[in-house]
């Protein structure tokens, strides 16, 4: 299968033609000029060296010379491993949500990043299955056409944003029937449908799209991608968060519920993605139960680039260009057929040796340049390629790694630096793996792992300041985070103290208030009361002082009373 990478330099070859038509109207024009000097035949007799055809050989190979280095620009390349197979697996329609609430970052590092990663790890575990891959939102259409070619699967992947659909939402009853009529036609194999979403269903439709699936003999599987608690949705590049029309910030959460009754409406099951690896074997012990059966593909594994041989091509037009003279050329005459073919032979060799097959370092040489260029999906599937050619190339691997930590695949990039870490035998090489590794870590605050990954690049090579520099820091930092935790658990303790003792105060206080309300109503109760005896001798007493008080005025008014006369003489 031929092929060109950037068909967009094609576009350069209507300057042939444009050319080609200037060098016809300076052909006109010059003939006009010789008439002027007299007949033209006998102008030619004048000039017996010049060459009538020679100047158009010349023009006609610099034309060519000049379509093949646009030709060479676009990148032909040429499927080296065409394979008509025969394997016994499944088909598998993947339908990614894409959604602006895919990008909620309440797992690491979004829903979205997380949900790739899942699919990187299907493609990889398909081996004898067919796939295809569905983009949805507020509508849906299909990425990437059912088939066996793993690797323009995960190149299509690595291009999906949620600003590939503009209308968005979240309608999942569209991607179920789109998947459901991207299959092929045979019967008896399996086919399952995964769907790959947080479950915010807008359109509604969806289980009645699962059960016509599930009827027409296909499975469907939901993967709930996000958190029950809710996150807010980025915006890309502003560091803002999306808002209603009120002006709140929007919550989105993962609909479990609404995942569960569309795998149970589709006959599948479903499986929350909290481990890519945990939720993988689920799934593929899932996938194991589908009946399969023997398919046939067509596959073009590997496009190898042409360019050699269109450069080889140029530089032999170019040279005949300037060996061919516009005048008659006596010594060419003496050339022997015999040194003709020797010419002819050694162009032949020439060509054959520049269309040779690629190995691995060519394609982590068109991957180092990918990544200079800051394509680091494309460099991603060239380094994937060299790891194809040769599994023990550790090169490959770490700048697997790199590719995949300049878009932010953490742990899959981690991956690949432990897998180059293991084959690779150079100590420096091996040191600036462990390197990566602890700044990986050191970025997460996984500042153990950090500090581990260091001391091991230190192991290699004890010379490195850098990561001296950042093993100090990372000791430094984990001191720190011991420090605020047990800050933290010191504070959470006395909070609790504190909190207890106000309990214990309060009931202090409440037992003090019922003590003393005891008392005021005994005193109440026990105010001092006067016997009988008591009062009756108290009554006498006052009787008998009553009685002793008329006697004495009694006896008073009884006495003689004397008068005293005073006489005024």
């Amino acid at each position: 299968m031929f092929r060109f990478e950037d068909p967009i330099y094609l576009y350069a070859l209507v300057l042939i033609p444009v050319l080609a038509l200037i060098r016809w109207w300076m052909v006109i024009r010059q003939r006009k000029q010789l008439r002027r000097f007299g007949d033209i035949e006998l102008v030619r007799q004048l000039m017996p060296d010049v060459s009538r055809f020679r100047p158009l050989v010349k023009f006609c190979l610099l034309l060519t010379a000049l379509a093949l280095l646009i030709v060479m620009l676009a990148r032909p390349q040429m499927g080296t491993k065409i394979t008509h197979e025969k394997r016994t697996g499944i088909e598998t329609i993947i339908a990614l949500d894409i959604s602006n609430s895919m990008l909620a970052e309440d797992v690491a590092p979004s829903r979205l990043d997380r949900a790739k990663m899942m699919v990187e790890n299907l493609v990889d575990h398909f081996t004898n299955d067919k796939i295809g891959l569905i983009v949805f939102a507020g509508d849906a259409f299909v990425q990437l056409p059912i088939t066996s070619d793993f690797v323009s699967a995960k190149m299509f992947l690595s291009s999906i944003e949620p600003s590939m659909i503009e209308t968005q939402g979240t309608d999942i009853a569209a991607a179920v029937n789109m998947a459901t009529h991207s299959f092929t036609q045979e019967e008896g194999v399996g086919k399952a449908i995964i769907v790959i979403t947080d479950g915010e269903d807008h359109e509604g439709g969806a289980l009645e799209a699962a059960q016509e699936a599930k009827e027409k003999g296909m499975r469907v599987y939901v993967l709930g991608i996000g958190s029950t608690k809710g996150a807010p949705i980025p915006i890309p590049g502003t560091g803002d968060y999306m808002k209603d029309n009120t002006g709140e910030t929007v919550m989105s959460a993962l609909n479990e519920e609404m995942c569960k009754q569309v795998a149970e409406a589709g006959g599948g099951a479903y499986i929350h993605v909290e481990n890519n690896s945990h939720a993988q074997e689920q799934l593929n012990t899932e996938l194991d139960k589908l009946a399969k059966k023997e398919i046939s593909s067509t596959i073009y594994s590997d496009y190898d680039e042409q360019f050699q041989a269109v450069g080889i091509l140029v530089l032999l037009l170019l040279i005949a260009e300037i060996c061919l003279l516009e005048i008659k050329n006596p010594h060419l005459k003496k050339l022997h057929l015999f040194g003709r073919k020797k010419v002819v032979t050694i162009l032949l060799l020439l060509v054959a040796l520049s269309v040779q097959a690629q190995s691995d370092r060519d394609y982590i040489r068109y991957g180092n340049k990918q990544y200079r260029a800051g394509k680091y999906a494309d460099a991603e599937v060239n380094y994937r390629k060299a790891m194809e050619k040769n599994a023990r190339n550790p090169q490959a691997y770490y700048n697997l790694g790199n590719a995949l930590l300049a878009q932010k695949k953490d742990s899959a990039a981690i991956e690949q630096y432990q897998a180059a870490a293991k084959i690779e035998t150079n100590a420096r090489r091996k040191a600036w793996t462990y390197h990566n590794i602890g700044v990986i870590c050191q970025g997460h605050q996984m500042y153990g792992e950090a500090i581990e990954a260091y001391k091991e690049a230190l192991r290699n090579n004890p010379y490195d300041d850098e990561t001296r520099y950042n093993l100090e820091v990372c000791k430094h930092q984990q001191k720190k985070q011991q420090q605020n935790q047990q800050n933290q658990q010191q504070q959470n303790k006395d909070q609790k103290d504190n909190k207890d003792k106000n309990k214990d105060q309060d009931k202090k206080d409440q037992d003090k208030k019922d003590e003393q309300k005891q008392d005021k109503q005994q005193q109440q109760q026990q105010k001092p009361q006067m016997s009988k005896e008591n009062a009756e001798q108290l009554l006498n007493a006052a009787m008998q002082e009553e009685k002793n008080t008329q006697e004495r005025i009694k006896k008073a008014q009884q006495k003689k009373q004397s008068r005293r006369l005073q006489k005024n003489w």
